[in-house]
């Protein structure tokens, strides 16, 4: 999720501060991803540094001004929106996935019984998307732009969880498939002495 450029395109309608803008994003995304003030005045500070925001003239602001950093955005700032909205969201193809890492280090340990630490996570996902439903259900009619862009995070959730409950029965499958051929044996510690610098990236 890209702070930088959500943070931008709400400056895009009018000047605000740290905590403003904090409250707008929630607004707009259900609090479903919290930003605390802290990251939001450091991706202000950042996007002042790259000339995408400036500090708003006190004759523009309100009184918030007397005690509050209010920013505007510049030009180069709403290019960068529109940009931003014009182009697809890249997905990088090294996952960083913390379920995906906890499976890949959980298969390779010795003791470890897999098919129980996906059955946990099978639960809590069911559990997760059923709360999910339960919450699209409540407002599935959209009265107002802000319920609306509420329920997309929802659905955005909503297909995610599916999707995770159906990646953990790929492993689940792949994992039955290792043990009856003997491939699913853990990993002993390398006694190999690791060479200073960073890993060449794995082959495809």
């Amino acid at each position: 999720m890209s702070v930088r450029q959500s943070l931008l395109a709400i400056l895009n309608q009018g000047p605000c501060y740290g905590y403003q803008l904090r409250a707008e994003f929630d607004r707009r995304t259900g609090s479903t991803w919290p930003l605390n003030v802290g990251q939001i005045y450091n991706t202000l500070d950042r996007l002042e540094r790259d000339g995408l925001v400036q500090k708003a003239s006190a004759d523009k602001d309100s009184a918030d001004a007397e005690s509050h950093n209010t920013f505007e955005i510049t030009a180069a700032g709403r290019l960068e929106v529109a940009h931003w909205l014009d182009s697809p969201v890249v997905r990088t193809t090294a996952t960083r996935d913390e379920l995906a890492i906890k499976l890949a280090i959980a298969v390779t340990l010795p003791g470890v019984d897999i098919a129980h630490v996906i059955q946990v996570q099978r639960t809590a996902t069911f559990r997760t998307l059923q709360e999910l439903t339960r919450t699209k259900n409540a407002t599935d009619n959209p009265e107002s732009a802000e319920q609306l862009a509420w329920l997309l995070v929802v659905d955005s959730l909503i297909f995610a969880a599916e999707a995770e409950a159906r990646w953990l029965d790929h492993c689940e499958n792949r994992l039955a498939r290792a043990l009856a051929a003997g491939t699913a044996t853990p990993l002993p510690l390398s006694t190999d002495v690791p060479k200073r610098g960073r890993p060449t990236k794995a082959r495809a």
